[in-house]
């Protein structure tokens, strides 16, 4: 049995049902999807979560009965006469081309789909699907257009595997990284600021410090220069860089200032470009290698925001290359590797990569031969790597194709933050060139890469990877100490500056609570070490450990414990 099928099949069974409870609805499209179904419908009356487990039970009334899947293909004029209480049914059957269409009956329903579909309700587990949700959707995924309402479902072969599926949708919840972003005091979000543009608590802000201190030594030490740029920019710039007319409807619009327009920065890449031009350059200067955290800025709509994931402004890990075409290959070579190796830093080897590579898109600048050459160039050095990927078709940016890494997190779930991209176009739209050994002028070759991605969105997915939990290296508090009592606060000050002294990240707890209540405390916040103190630890000048992984672990002199996370914070563990 295909899955993709016995999914298909049941957003049939759910439209069914939904006639059956509902029977004044209008229906839309209901598609399989990936670990599910969903259908589409105009109801008279509105339903909530609390519905669900009806149409669910209608639903298994339904494949009890045995029912056929019946397919039949009629006239466009036949098929507007039998949906003709069915208005968005008849505005797809126009819009279909030819003459006729095929329809798909079980008992008393019958819709308009090409199919395929099971046989038989017969062949669908009654206990292998679940409705999940409700949600509103634009009819064509339109705003001008009416609202309708999305019932999702998930659907899998056999009990078992629904099973293992809601667990880890269980687990899901409770790693979300907005939920978790706000219990561990990391970021916020705030309607008078605006939807999509997250505000940055204390500790969330050494977070983004400690991935930025970590980007700027891993940058210094493969020869990147560090640049800025400014957060708007002249509109003709963005019109020359193709920008504006690719990507017009996920742009801000322009603001006028003296006369003449500017935009929100979406990306880095021009300001680089014009920053590489400032002087001639030699084929004695490459590669050159430019990097900025660099802050743009993209709107989004408000259905697709999600947390960190999705935002409207975000910091990019980014970085412009220009070399030599025969220093090409190697180039992306260094730059796929470093990617691999900071990647490993942060949790995320091998086994958690899904690479791609992405090809020439429809709507694109320049020739296809310069397409061919870039991604080929790309194609060669995945090969050499000996990595497996996949083919995305379509899927480059417009001015070039590129290497997509995509990181599972400890779920198995895929996060877009890896990007390594060739572009032979934007240094021939803007003249980005250099002097080569004969004294003659030749075009750069210019890479794009982000190696973490955006900040916030990295961020976001470390949330959930790690369920808050960071490795001893990323805690925003990497130890906190416990006084048993407040004449035990002295010494407790003593031992954080002695530690802090050593660059540990720490906190004492001083507050006028139980000592129990504050170890809770620290387990609530996933501090990796808590320390207490006491009289007997202040006579012998020692701490006791406490580990987040496995509790308490005994007495210790303070400079053995120093070693001992030295150590932990060096391997990144």
């Amino acid at each position: 049995m295909k899955l993709e099928t016995l999914r298909h099949s049941l957003s049939h069974i759910l439209a069914y049902a939904i006639q059956e409870l509902y029977p004044e609805t209008k229906f839309g499209i209901g598609p399989a999807i990936e670990q599910g179904f969903y259908y589409d419908f105009d109801l008279q009356s509105p339903i909530s979560p609390d519905d669900l487990p009806k149409i669910e039970k209608k639903m298994k009334e339904i494949i009890k009965k045995d029912l056929k899947f019946e397919i039949k293909e009629i006239s466009k004029i036949q098929a507007i006469k039998l949906f003709k209480t069915q208005p968005y049914k008849i505005e797809l059957i126009k819009e279909l081309p030819g003459s006729k269409v095929s329809i798909y009956k079980i008992g008393n329903f019958v819709d308009l789909c090409k199919g395929p579909h099971l046989k038989s309700t017969k062949e669908i587990p009654a206990d292998s699907f679940k409705l999940e949700k409700i949600a509103g959707a634009y009819w064509k995924g339109q705003e001008r257009n009416p609202m309708l309402t999305r019932i999702y479902g998930t659907a899998w072969e056999n009990k078992k595997e629904l099973d293992s599926y809601l667990e880890k949708i269980k687990q899901a919840e409770e790693r979300d990284h907005r939920v978790l972003g706000k219990k561990l005091g990391l970021f916020m979000f705030d309607q008078e600021i605006g939807a999509g543009l997250p505000l940055w608590m204390p500790k969330g802000t050494t977070l983004v410090k400690i991935i930025e201190d970590y980007l700027y030594k891993e940058l210094n030490q493969e020869g990147y220069e560090w640049v800025r740029s400014s957060h708007i920019a002249n509109l003709e710039l963005w019109k020359t860089s193709g920008h504006w007319d690719f990507y017009k409807e996920n742009l801000y619009s322009p603001i006028e200032i003296d006369n003449v327009k500017y935009l929100l920065k979406p990306m880095n890449c021009p300001f680089h470009i014009k920053i590489y031009q400032s002087k001639i350059r030699s084929y004695k200067d490459l590669p050159i290698k430019l990097a900025e955290l660099g802050t743009v800025y993209r709107y989004e709509k408000s259905g697709v925001l999600h947390g960190l994931t999705r935002v409207r402004g975000f910091t990019q890990d980014d970085a412009h290359i220009w070399c030599a075409k025969e220093q090409l290959n190697e180039e992306i070579t260094k730059l796929t590797e470093h990617g691999f190796k900071m990647l490993k830093d942060f949790g995320f080897g091998k086994d958690n990569l899904d690479i791609y590579l992405a090809t020439m898109p429809k709507k694109h600048i320049g020739d296809e031969k310069i397409w061919k050459k870039a991604t080929n160039a790309l194609k060669q050095t995945l090969n050499k790597l000996k990595v497996k990927y996949e083919i995305d078709e379509g899927g480059g940016a417009f001015y070039g194709p590129k290497i997509d890494i995509k990181i599972k997190d400890s779920l198995g779930r895929p996060w877009q933050c890896t990007t390594i991209q060739v572009d032979f176009n934007l240094p021939e739209k803007f003249n980005v060139n250099y002097i080569n050994k004969n004294g003659r002028k030749e075009q750069s070759i210019m890479i794009h890469r982000a190696l973490l991605g955006a900040v916030e969105r990295f961020i976001g997915v470390l949330i959930e990877h790690y369920a808050g939990a960071f490795p001893l290296w990323l805690s925003p508090v990497q130890i906190s100490i416990i006084p048993i009592s407040e004449k035990h606060l002295k010494y407790a000050k003593e031992v954080a500056a002695k530690i802090k002294k050593q660059g540990f990240r720490i906190e004492i707890q001083e507050e006028n609570e139980t000592l129990s209540k504050k170890i809770r405390n620290t387990e609530m916040q996933k501090i990796p070490y808590v320390l207490v103190v006491g009289d007997k630890e202040e006579k012998e000048k020692t701490i006791s450990i406490r580990s987040r992984e496995k509790g308490n672990i005994g007495e210790a002199k303070i400079d053995d414990f120093i070693a001992k996370i030295k150590k932990q914070e060096e391997t990144k563990k």
